[in-house]
This record gives C-alpha cells, structure tokens and sequence, in this order.
C-alpha cells in the first residue's frame, strides 16, 4: 500500500513518518509513535478515551486522519508532563481527587480538561459537566474527576 510522509510536531518536537493515506491519527500514534497513553475505546468518537490535543484543541484522535494534521501540533498524554519526575498539574489533582479507578479513561480526560483552560470553561461544577459530555467513564461516577478538573482549572489560572 503506498505511503505518505507526515510531518508533525509531536509532544514537543517534530517528526516525519511515513503513514497509508486512510491511516487515523490514533493508530499512527499508537502503532508507529508508540504512544500508547492514548486509548481506543469506541471506534465511534463518543467515549472520548482518544482525546489528544490538535493546535490546542481537544480532538477525538480515532476519527481523524494522520493526514488532516500535517504540521500541526499534536500533544498527547505522554508529553503533558514538565518531565519525567513530575507530574503535570491537572494529573497531580486527578491524583489528589481520587479522579481515576480502572485509569482507561483518565488520559481522555486529562486531555479534555487541558483544552478547557484555553476554551475559558468556568471552574464550576456544572461548566465542567457540560464541557465534559464527550467523555465516558465508566468506574468512577465523575464527582473526582469534575472536582479534579475544577481545582486544576484554578490553579492553570492562577499560574497563567
């Protein structure tokens, strides 16, 4: 099957790989980066467990094409962190809210609350449900995560 070459910058650095045209971000990420924080969930883009972040913008990874985001800039779970001993903020209050059972979803979550600081999503309860609504957990209940994402939200604030 012939290749493309995609060029992106990923976590934090460029990279050039060669991709099938019809190939989803979530499997080039998965399969050839091997970042594999990013989960398959659905396959329907309803679960939100492929969340990553395109330009900044929370996109479900396992209904885009690698192609649709050639030098763009993708971040994905792995590179939120400041380094490799330290978490980042909004992990560290996921950690501190207890916002996270099984973990499956976690990395979906972290990644929608990361985009909701840019979006201006109120640190409030409900603005975080309803900004939340693409996101499925399935152990947890959602009371730690929406505390989690609110106190994260603050602090994001407060340090910007």
């Amino acid at each position: 099957m012939p290749t493309t070459a995609l060029t992106l910058h990923l976590n934090h650095r460029a990279i050039t790989l060669e991709v099938v045209p019809s190939s989803l971000l979530l499997d080039v990420l998965r399969d050839q980066c091997q970042l594999t924080g990013t989960h398959q969930g659905c396959d329907t883009a309803q679960c939100g467990a492929c969340t990553v972040l395109v330009d900044g913008k929370a996109i479900k990874s396992c209904n885009r094409l690698a192609l649709q985001c050639a030098n763009q800039t993708v971040l994905t779970i792995e590179g939120v962190a400041p380094n490799a001993h330290e978490l980042h903020v909004m992990q560290q209050c996921f950690s501190q809210h207890h916002a996270l059972q099984c973990g499956f979803c976690t990395p979906g979550f972290v990644m929608r609350a990361l985009a909701m600081v840019h979006e201006g999503v109120p640190a409030t309860p409900q603005a975080v449900r309803e900004a939340l609504s693409g996101n499925l957990c399935r152990c947890t209940g959602y009371e730690g995560i929406v505390k989690a994402i609110c106190t994260g939200l603050e602090q994001l604030r407060r340090a910007n």
